[in-house]
């Protein structure tokens, strides 16, 4: 018996939600009809309005900050590894080794808590503001609804009443017609009951209605109330919001800042005590230069020409170690102008230094006159000083010339295919940027003295498969 009245009270309550779906969507077809009319609240309506672009707002947030804590995140995986590849790097016996993983130990603890701050200080803060949002979109829903069954019972109430003379003149015909054959004790019954039965009809028309304008204002207040409350706090929840995060990461940077100063001084220790061994860092190439990559290929006896000199002091080389070939620079106590005479440096008028005797005895013999020629230096590839171009049997920049002591294939269509024992004569670069480190341009001796096409016959080749030559 008791399940037959729960599924009694079950069957009645989904008829009647039933009911009201019908009655709301026969009411809201005849509002937009324009056969009923809908009550307005302007400024509820606008309350609404708010209170979507508050949510649209502060679901981007949500949005964004997620995002940029997954961005923290990666950046706490990257600089981890790269802590790591230092700490493998560093060797035992190397000076600041300990002080280097402390460094990293400290690096990895900085990033977790930055981290964990930001989700406790921000994204939760995020997600509890997010969360009144749900219950008050759904109260903003039934609203509407309890607002479509109030005027739904108001326009049935409206109804019965303008309808009340009708009714009666409806109920008058069918007694005038049952008074022909109904006795007449039985006239007066019949009657009063359909005008008890209209009256109960129009009471409860107005039971109802009293009942759902209550339910609505009842809800209606509640977020008058509650819903401008909610659009003025979103002042405060923004400042606080972006505070936090402001702050946090003011002080994630300065933690930091200290942390990457600790480390350059371990690594500043360690440079000078390793002084000796040094790495000079060249331009690189542009992006529209070929590359050749950062070294150029290796002989194959492993000849010291394959091994050139490392700088890590990023000094200058001093003077007395000038490329050989090169002119010294100018001063009071030189000529004008280096010459080189049968392959050596001629000096400055009235200087004794050594080397002078071929030059003297070039000059007073009897020999005929020699050619005197200028060679330029260079530094990476750049022209200092003279230039090759006012000699007709070389070719234009001129600066020095080279022999090769292994053979090498080239492997591009602009390098040079080198015999051991060829001569190379070397030109600067057009592009300067485009010189790679340990690559020179230059054209073969024999291929210019036949061709005289620089075009043609220039490319570029690894200088330590060759060896200066007077």
């Amino acid at each position: 018996m008791a399940e037959m009245g729960s599924k009694g009270v079950t069957a009645g309550k989904i008829a009647s939600n039933v009911q009201k779906k019908l009655t709301r969507a026969q009411e809201k077809v005849l509002q937009k009809l324009g056969k009923a009319d809908e009550t307005k609240d302007e400024q509820f309506e606008q309350c609404v309005q708010n209170f979507n672009k508050q949510l649209t707002e502060g679901t981007r947030l949500q949005k964004d900050l997620r995002t940029y804590l997954a961005s923290v995140k990666a950046m706490h995986e990257a600089s981890k590894k790269l802590n790591e590849c230092l700490q493998e790097v560093y060797e035992p016996d190397w000076p600041g080794r300990d002080e280097a993983n402390k460094i990293a130990e400290n690096n990895d603890l900085l990033w977790m808590d930055y981290h964990q701050k930001l989700v406790d200080q921000a994204l939760l803060t995020m997600d509890t503001y997010l969360g009144q949002f749900p219950d008050i979109k759904s109260r903003i829903a039934k609203r509407g609804r309890k607002l479509v069954d109030y005027d739904s019972a108001r326009h049935h109430y409206e109804s019965l009443q303008t309808a009340k003379k009708k009714d009666e003149a409806k109920i008058a015909k069918p007694v005038s017609l049952l008074e022909k054959a109904a006795p007449q004790w039985c006239q007066g019954k019949l009657q009063a009951h359909l005008v008890a039965q209209t009256n109960l009809l129009r009471n409860q028309a107005e039971e109802e209605l009293i009942k759902a304008q209550k339910v609505f204002e009842e809800m209606n207040v509640d977020l008058q109330e509650e819903l401008p409350s909610l659009w003025n706090s979103r002042v405060g929840f923004y400042v606080n919001t972006f505070q936090s995060i402001a702050g946090l990461e003011e002080n994630f940077h300065k933690e930091m800042s200290k942390l990457n100063q600790n480390l350059n001084d371990v690594l500043v220790s360690l440079e000078k005590q390793h002084g000796s061994n040094t790495f000079t860092i060249k331009t690189q190439p542009s992006d529209n230069a070929p590359a050749k990559g950062n070294k150029s290929p290796s002989p194959p006896d492993g000849s010291p020409a394959a091994t050139p000199e490392i700088r890590v002091n990023h000094e200058p080389e001093p003077a007395g170690g000038a490329t050989p070939g090169a002119t010294l620079p100018k001063s009071p106590s030189q000529p004008a102008e280096a010459s080189e005479v049968a392959g050596g440096t001629q000096p400055a008028a009235g200087a004794q230094e050594p080397g002078e005797t071929a030059a003297s005895e070039a000059t007073s013999s009897s020999l005929p006159a020699v050619v005197v020629e200028t060679f330029p230096a260079t530094v990476n590839g750049t022209v200092e000083g003279g230039s090759g171009a006012g000699r007709l049997d070389l070719p234009p920049g001129f600066m020095f010339k080279v022999q090769a002591q292994h053979d090498y294939t080239a492997t591009d269509t602009d390098e040079l295919q080198l015999k051991a024992g060829d001569v190379v004569l070397v030109i600067p670069f057009q592009n300067p940027e485009e010189q790679d480190e340990g690559w020179l341009m230059g054209v073969k001796e024999s291929d210019w003295n036949q061709h005289k096409e620089l075009e043609k016959c220039r490319g570029v080749f690894p200088e330590n498969f060759t060896e200066r030559v007077p």
